[in-house]
């Protein structure tokens, strides 16, 4: 039993907090209340997570928001503050978040590539921004290349590949000849999606040179253009016809004419294949098959059927593509290409994930003080997101502590809460594939009820119809809604009126009685206010004299009638349609006010005719048939309207009423129905005429109710069921008296501008509301809870007074009384207000800080007397700024922070303190006005932390066994360091990391030589710092000791040491020039690699660009580069997963503007080349004429002759060095220059054998086609057991070799 009551109570309390929760204020979406209403910021506009922007113009990265006071704006680039104000190309535009960067005046939009988060911050709270990633559009040149011509025969399929550079955003292809018209395409001939010609089969008239692929980057309006190129098909017949030519007789038959061939697939290879698509984006699949006769492509999906509304193909059914895809069209996808001779297929498996998207948003929550409510933030995804909250920006964890808040996975439930409360909240929804993320703030607020409806608005129904009485208020807490009818009159209950919960009175059925002023009042527990509103119903508008069916014959004329009644009030309009269309356009139609006139009727003229009656409430219509026919039609009876009355006569005057009779004019033979009265106030609104009743036809006098201090003239129009008749002549004009005022002015305010004054403030009556002259207003005040009489003055007719001369900040009693020249309003009621606040008198005393750790710290105060804070309360503010460091002992620019913290709180947190500094703070009371006096600076220090990791580690001077290792101290010490730790591991060539060994090193060096390490070894280094707390993060590099001089390698001593790394690449070096480089690099590892060169602009983010190397040759050029530009290169080898050597840097030289002479066709140049051909050619005379007189040279002669062995003669026939001696010369060399007994050649020995100068294989061509060849020092004769070297010499080499 006892648990039975347990659960009940548990139950009862969970159904309360759920109707506590619901209960949650909406905020009406009024201007002036929005303007009034503290409120966090709100982000209302700002750019796109992914943002490519021109590189030519200003970049322009947006961040509106919205809150009451206006938010204040800040901005971080990649994670940290960026300062605007230190780059004079960034501003942000006055009252906005929006920076602007200055690229068309020298700034580079590269340099401002990035992450940005934009913060709109006020005293309620932050919101964030989503990372803008910005990224400058990129459209680079077509690599160069050499294009061979395609020769194809007849039937066979061909693909052209277009391979455009990669831009940013990707270009847009397509295909063109020369004469720039698009190259036609069809089922034989299309376009795949990477932007490559396929041709399932080629025709003789495929046969063209200018096949041109073009790029256009759309972001910068740029289009690129391949090299032409050109595809020659060669038919069966000329192909006969060539054979028949150059062949025997019996070898013509080996030309088969053109054969038909099954389906294969171009692309996609294989029989499968798979793709991953995102939720809600485009799937494109695609097929292109070759054949004879061309295939035909048919797309199925195993299992389902493709989706009906979103499937579309394109480029002849070879594309599949599904729109808005969902996880549902996840499957196997089968396209099958068939053709008369067979069929062929591909499975694409197609996996649908999903980004995060939302199932719920956190949704603004508005709070009164002290109740409860709930920020919910649910999200799908593939794979299912993770959900994470922060509070103003900062992740909740973090966050300064709030008792009402709780989290609980995705929904943050907050109890009781209190106006510091206040915060944004932000959801973080996050996958591999995307992010969410949503602001939601809590804004507690306190606040008296308000009306939003305006006063005494006028409501018009149509009676019988529904009834709608607006009440729009704001308040909180929440507050209570009455109506009542009438100024004195009861409140409305029954079930004649349904109470809506945003204030709306609803009269289902509106009769006539319910004319009237309705009064809503409006009331929580901070006060009551309420509004008038006016309802009047109306007569319904009715047609009383509808069109009939007309038989007219043809050429005739005929009329139809549409008379109406309406409200008198209203303003009805009729409109005329024939067959439920417009009239024609043609002047036989009149149509004038209560008919449709037809003349000279035709057969087309035959329809249905329609009167449509309009007024702002209702409409209404009738319809006739019309008949043209041969014979006359019977003519009709012919209706008028009534002529209007005449003989108006006012008697029986009195203050609040008078009698109006009247003669009625001719009926027209139509009776009149009705009379409707109106009246003209000639003192308020001459010349406006108002309506005031309507009697019935048979009625000829109408007692008036009238006003107060008006002039009323009247007249009367009669009406019949042709209509209405022109009003009457006006009656005479009569005077009412005047009388005291019916009510008193509203919105009744009392604040204070100064701190010694009251501002006393209303809202004034109108002139209607008068009653009579003299319109003017008794203000009167007195101090509250003091035994004080009231003060009074009178004002004229004006809307503020100002009281001068009252204490600080006290509550005074106010009202504000209506008079004119006949006595005063009703007494009015009382509202409270204070006078001026003033800056609070003292400081907040026994300071305390706590310090919780190296980052945190808590600071407590006692509060104020809340006499001496002469105002409102609205908190407290910390300032406090870091002094000093106390591990460099350095003063910096002193940057004071401030937290402010709500109410009567008289304790806070700091966060994001620095360790191990020196702090002081001070703490300051808040009111209204402004800040009181700061408490005495009190000092606290922050205790170590781990340092963070060393600024910078460089590894140099590599020898065979050592490497100097250099280290700058951590940015951020964070302490005292004790020492540094170095790790080091040996890797081998499968990656395999070796033994661990750690190095503890004092914390004053900067600098180490780690001796006894393997030659040709890599090694992986992890350095870091160490406080007495702890160590700090770590940084790592890697470097590899370098190989025998000799090039020998030495055998591995000692046991567990890594082996050298093989293969492997190195001695990567360049020559450069204006637009190419000659790459070449060393080779040790297995014969027969295929090496490739990778290449790109240094410092950029863009993609390397690659180039295949032919043969196994250890050089390359490259070409087509951009002069004076810094590149980064590096070779690798095809077949070895990572394998590829370490990175070099290069620069192209400046482009000369002398190089665009042509030197060759300069007149010097030219005598000069006469001449040096001269010189040669004596020179070899005399060489001739010396060799055939004196026979063979000594080495000697040759030796003091030529003593650099480099600077000889070339062969005229084959470009090699000459010999000084014939062939069959043998004589052994002289002294000095005898081979040594270990079979070496040393450096400074001759020799003049051609092998020494490394021809071959590591010959050059120049970008004009000239040979280059590398030249190195002599080969070094290796031991007949050594290792051979496969060292490849450079460009660099070579000329070192000539020095």
């Amino acid at each position: 039993m006892m648990k039975k009551k347990r659960l009940s109570a548990s139950k009862a309390s969970l159904v309360l907090f759920l109707c506590q929760m619901i209960s949650a204020l909406d905020v009406p979406l009024d201007s002036k209340l929005l303007e009034e209403l503290s409120q966090p910021p709100t982000i209302t506009q700002q750019s796109p997570k992914d943002y490519i922007v021109d590189p030519r113009e200003n970049i322009v990265i947006q961040c509106e928001a919205k809150g009451k006071p206006p938010p204040s704006f800040s901005w971080t680039r990649n994670g940290t503050h960026f300062d605007i104000d230190k780059d004079a190309q960034v501003t942000m535009k006055p009252n906005s978040g929006t920076l602007v960067i200055n690229i068309m005046n020298g700034g580079k939009a590269e340099a401002y590539e990035g992450i940005y988060q934009c913060t709109a911050r006020n005293e309620r709270g932050a919101a964030i921004s989503n990372n803008i990633v910005i990224r400058p559009s990129r459209s680079p040149l077509w690599t160069k290349e050499k294009l061979e011509p395609h020769q194809v025969r007849e039937g066979d399929s061909l693909v052209l590949h277009c391979r455009p550079p990669v831009g940013l955003p990707p270009p847009i292809i397509f295909w063109m000849d020369n004469a720039f018209q698009r190259l036609p395409q069809s089922e034989r001939v299309s376009q795949g999606l990477n932007g490559d010609l396929y041709f399932s089969n080629v025709q003789p008239e495929d046969t063209r040179e200018d096949y041109i692929c073009y790029a256009r980057f759309n972001h910068t309006q740029t289009i690129q253009q391949k090299q032409p190129i050109s595809v020659k098909v060669f038919s069966m017949d000329s192909l006969n016809d060539t054979i028949a030519a150059n062949l025997s007789d019996t070898d013509i038959y080996g030309a088969k004419p053109v054969t038909e061939k099954q389906p294969i697939l171009l692309t996609p290879t294989g029989s499968t294949s798979t793709k991953v698509e995102l939720r809600g984006s485009v799937l494109l699949l695609e097929c292109i098959a070759a054949g004879l006769p061309t295939p035909g492509i048919h797309w199925i999906k195993e299992g389902g059927e493709l989706p009906a509304n979103r499937t579309f193909f394109e480029n002849f059914k070879k594309t599949l593509k599904i729109i808005d895809v969902s996880e549902a069209d996840s499957g196997n996808y089968k396209c099958i290409a068939r053709n008369i001779l067979g069929s062929a297929y591909h499975v694409i498996s197609v996996t649908v994930k999903a980004a995060p998207y939302w199932i719920t948003a956190p949704r603004n929550l508005v709070l009164s003080p002290g109740e409860d409510g709930t920020l919910i933030c649910r999200a799908n995804g593939n794979p299912k997101p993770n959900i994470s909250w922060l509070a103003n920006g900062v992740p909740i964890a973090i966050a300064p502590e709030d008792p009402s808040r709780k989290v609980d996975g995705d929904t943050i439930i907050f109890s009781h809460v209190q106006e510091r409360s206040s915060a944004v909240y932000q959801c973080n929804a996050s996958n591999e594939y995307g992010y969410l993320l949503a602001n939601a703030f809590v804004n507690v607020l306190a606040e008296p009820p308000r009306i939003l409806t305006p006063a005494n608005k006028l409501y018009q129904v149509i009676a019988d119809s529904p009834a709608l009485l607006d009440c729009a208020y704001f308040g909180s807490p929440k507050p209570e809604i009455e109506w009542f009818k009438g100024v004195k009159g009861s409140i409305l209950r029954g079930n004649e009126y349904v109470f809506h919960d945003n204030g709306t009175l609803e009269i289902p059925v509106a009769q006539k009685d319910s004319t009237g002023t309705y009064t809503c009042v409006a009331r929580n527990e901070l006060g009551k206010i309420q509004n008038e509103v006016q309802l009047e119903v109306k007569d319904p508008t009715m047609i009383i004299k509808q069109p009939e069916y007309k038989v007219i014959q043809r050429y005739g004329q005929v009329s139809f009638e549409c008379i109406i009644k309406h409200d008198s009030t209203l303003l009805a309009t009729v409109t005329w349609l024939k067959d439920n269309d417009e009239l024609p356009d043609d002047e036989r139609f009149l149509v004038g006010k209560d008919n449709l006139t037809i003349m000279n009727v035709t057969d087309k003229d035959d329809g249905t005719y329609t009167c449509i009656v309009n007024t702002t409430l209702d409409s209404v219509s009738a319809s006739a048939v019309l008949t043209v026919v041969a014979a006359p039609p019977t003519p009709a009876i012919i209706y008028a309207r009534p002529n209007p009355p005449f003989d108006l006569e006012l008697t029986g005057q009195l203050e609040r009423s008078v009698e109006l009779s009247w003669i009625p004019g001719d009926e027209n033979n139509s009776p009149i129905t009705s009379f409707v009265i109106e009246y003209e106030d000639g003192l308020h609104e001459p010349g406006v005429w108002h309506y005031q009743t309507e009697v019935p036809g048979t009625q000829t006098t109408v007692q008036l109710k009238l006003s107060p201090y008006v002039n009323y003239s009247f007249r009367v129009i009669a009406v019949n069921e042709i209509g209405r008749s022109q009003p009457s002549e006006p009656s005479e004009q009569y005077l009412t008296k005047s009388a005291n005022p019916d009510e008193n002015p509203s919105n009744v305010q009392g604040i204070g501008s100064e701190p010694d004054n009251l501002v006393i403030t209303w809202e004034p009556l109108k002139g209607f509301q008068s009653n009579g002259p003299g319109l003017q207003y008794k203000v009167s005040w007195r101090q509250k809870d003091v035994d004080d009489e009231w003060t009074s003055v009178i004002v004229a007719n004006v809307s503020k007074y100002i009281v001068s001369g009252t204490p600080t900040f006290v509550p005074y009693e106010i009202k504000v009384q209506a008079l004119n020249d006949l006595g005063y309003a009703p007494e009015p009621s009382e509202v409270i207000g204070h006078s001026g606040e003033d800056l609070p008198m003292v400081a907040p005393g026994n300071v305390q800080v706590h310090v919780i750790n190296s980052t945190l710290a808590k600071v407590h105060w006692d509060p104020v007397p809340l006499k001496t804070v002469r105002g409102h309360l609205q908190g407290y503010k910390v300032y406090y700024w870091k002094v000093q460091s106390l591990s460099r002992r350095s003063r910096r620019h002193v940057e004071k922070k401030i937290l402010t913290f709500r109410g009567n709180k008289t304790f806070g947190m700091l966060p994001g303190l620095e360790p191990y500094s020196s702090y002081k703070l001070n703490v300051r009371v808040v009111n209204g006005k402004g800040e009181g006096p700061a408490s005495p600076d009190k000092v606290f220090k922050t205790p170590e932390g781990v340092p963070s990791s060393p600024s910078f580690l460089k590894i140099t001077n590599p020898t065979l066994d050592s490497l100097t290792l250099e280290w700058g101290s951590p940015t951020h010490p964070n302490g005292v360091l004790t020492s540094y730790v170095l790790k080091f591991q040996p890797i081998n060539n499968t990656h395999e990391l070796g033994p661990l060994v750690e190095i503890r090193i004092p914390a004053n060096e900067s600098s180490l030589i780690l001796k006894n390490l393997n030659y040709s070894t890599r090694y992986k280094f992890y350095f870091n710092a160490q406080t007495s707390v702890g160590s700090g993060s770590q940084i790592t590099e890697e470097a590899v000791t370098i190989m025998d001089e000799a090039g020998i390698l030495r055998p591995a001593v000692g046991a567990g040491k890594v082996q050298p790394l093989y293969p492997r690449i190195r001695n990567v070096t360049t020559a450069a020039a204006e637009t190419y480089a000659n790459i070449s690099w060393e080779y040790e590892g297995p014969d027969h690699a295929n090496f490739y060169v990778e290449y790109g602009v240094a410092g950029s983010k863009e993609d390397w660009k690659k180039e295949i190397v032919n043969g196994s040759r250890s050089f390359f050029v490259l070409k087509g580069l951009t002069p004076g530009t810094a590149y980064k290169v590096r070779v690798g080898a095809e077949g070895l997963s990572g394998f590829r050597s370490s990175e070099d840097v290069f620069e192209t030289g400046p482009a000369m503007a002398s190089r665009q002479v042509d030197i060759a066709t300069q007149g010097w140049f030219i005598g000069l080349m006469c001449a040096v051909a001269l010189l040669i050619l004596i020179l070899l005379i005399v060489c001739f004429i010396r060799r055939n007189k004196g026979g063979k040279y000594p080495v000697k002669e040759k030796e003091d002759a030529h003593a650099d062995p480099e600077i000889q003669p070339m062969k005229e026939d084959d470009g090699t060095f000459g010999e000084y001696s014939d062939a069959e010369d043998h004589k052994p060399l002289k002294k000095g220059s005898r081979t040594p007994s270990d079979r070496t050649v040393k450096k400074e020995d001759s020799d003049d054998s051609l092998v020494d100068y490394g021809e071959g294989v590591n010959g050059q061509f120049n970008e004009d086609g000239s040979f280059i060849g590398q030249y190195s020092g002599k080969k070094e004769k290796e031991p007949a057991e050594g290792n051979e070297s496969s060292e490849a010499p450079s460009p660099v080499n070579a000329m070192n070799s000539f020095v």
